[in-house]
This record gives C-alpha cells, sequence and structure tokens, in this order.
C-alpha cells in the first residue's frame, strides 16, 4: 500500500522536466540582476573610490583613506563576481569566491597599517567637506546594493556575490567610522581617534574573509 501510494508522486517528478517553457526563465532573471547590480556597484565605486581618495589626500585622514582603498577592494570585487557570469571568461565560483575573500584580506592589511601609521606618525587629520559629502552618500546607496547582492546570493547560492554584499555592507560600515572620525576630530580635535575608529573594522574584514576563502554564503 504504501508503494502504491508513492506512486503518482514519482510519476509528477519524472514528467515534470518535460514542461521546458518555465525552466530557462529563472537563471535568465538571475544573470540579468547580477548584471545590473554589478554594473551599478562598478559605476558607484569608480565615483567614490576617486573623490574619497582625493578627500584623504588632502585632510590626511586614515579613516577616509581606508574607506577610499575598501572602496577600491569593492570595484575589483565586483569586477570579478561579473566576470563570473560572462560566458567567455567563465570564472568558477569557488575561485571567484576566493577572490572576493582575499579582497577581504587585502582591505584589512590596509585599514591595520594606515591606522597603526597614522598612530606612529602623530598625524592630525583634518575636516573635509568633500569626505563627509561622500561617506553620507555611500551610508545611503551601499546598503541598498549590500541588500540587493545579499538576496540575488540567496537564489542562485552564490559565494562568491555573497562575500561581495559583505564587502558592501563592509563599506557602509567603513563610511560610518571615516564620518566619526572626521566629525569627532573637527568637534573636539581628537585626532586619535580617527586611527582608532579605522582600526575597529579590522575583525569584521577577518572574519568575512575567512567565510568567504571557504566558499561559504554569508548573509550577515
Amino acid at each position: 500500500m504504501l508503494q502504491e501510494a508513492k506512486m503518482p508522486e514519482l510519476f509528477q517528478i519524472e514528467t515534470q522536466p518535460s514542461n521546458v517553457s518555465a525552466v530557462p526563465c529563472a537563471p535568465v532573471r538571475r544573470s540579468a540582476a547580477v548584471f545590473w547590480v554589478q554594473g551599478i556597484t562598478l559605476v558607484w565605486m569608480l565615483v567614490e573610490c576617486g573623490l574619497s581618495l582625493y578627500a584623504a589626500a588632502a585632510a590626511h585622514s586614515p579613516a577616509l583613506l581606508a574607506f577610499g582603498s575598501d572602496s577600491f577592494v569593492e570595484l575589483l570585487s565586483a569586477g570579478v563576481v561579473l566576470l563570473q557570469f560572462v560566458p567567455q571568461v567563465s570564472i568558477p565560483e569557488r575561485k571567484a569566491a576566493r577572490a572576493a575573500g582575499a579582497l577581504l584580506f587585502v582591505l584589512a592589511f590596509i585599514v591595520c597599517v594606515t591606522a597603526i601609521g597614522s598612530l606612529a606618525l602623530h598625524l592630525r587629520p583634518e575636516t573635509s567637506r568633500l569626505g563627509i559629502g561622500i561617506t553620507l552618500a555611500a551610508l545611503i546607496v551601499m546598503p541598498i546594493l549590500a541588500k540587493l547582492k545579499r538576496e540575488e546570493a540567496r537564489r542562485t547560492n552564490n559565494a562568491a556575490l555573497a562575500a561581495d554584499a559583505v564587502q558592501s555592507a563592509t563599506c557602509a560600515y567603513l563610511a560610518v567610522i571615516a564620518l566619526a572620525g572626521l566629525a569627532i576630530n573637527a568637534l573636539f580635535h581628537i585626532a586619535w581617534f580617527d586611527s582608532l575608529a579605522a582600526l575597529a573594522a579590522i575583525p569584521l574584514l577577518v572574519k568575512e574573509g575567512r567565510a568567504a576563502w571557504h566558499g561559504k554564503v554569508c548573509c550577515c
């Protein structure tokens, strides 16, 4: 009786692939969404990276430099994920995820060296209106991009895209740090807070870099 009860279910599973009209649609929509999200990311990160690095040089701010460096790494990461979906290139998901994880490690190293160097050299960051403006804009744009990437990573179970979503969220987190460092230094003239705030991002970067390196889809 048990075998007879399961027969209709088995029959439906065997005949389901014959409905070919509905199968190709989902991958096409997911690929199009990835191209749109990563394309917008590439354009925005070009603007964000250029302006933030210029502001960091003008204000001598380690936190702004860390934020600009993150923008550059996010630019590279978005390019790696986008190449994964180009048929002519066809980067394996595992290799793309490791590349994104390696970029997170690079970002952690850049932030650490910049902050420690600033503390050792007793640099005093200046107030930057351009830096404040670009970090405020990043606080709006990057969480939206991170959410879109997380949703797409869940649909595709793509570790590289999930790691890139983490980098987008980290970019917003570093924008908060840079903005706080600039504001506190401008109001209270506490120069070392800028570097101390930048160091606070390192544990998160290392943790998410390890998760991406091991191919774990993190949607935090």
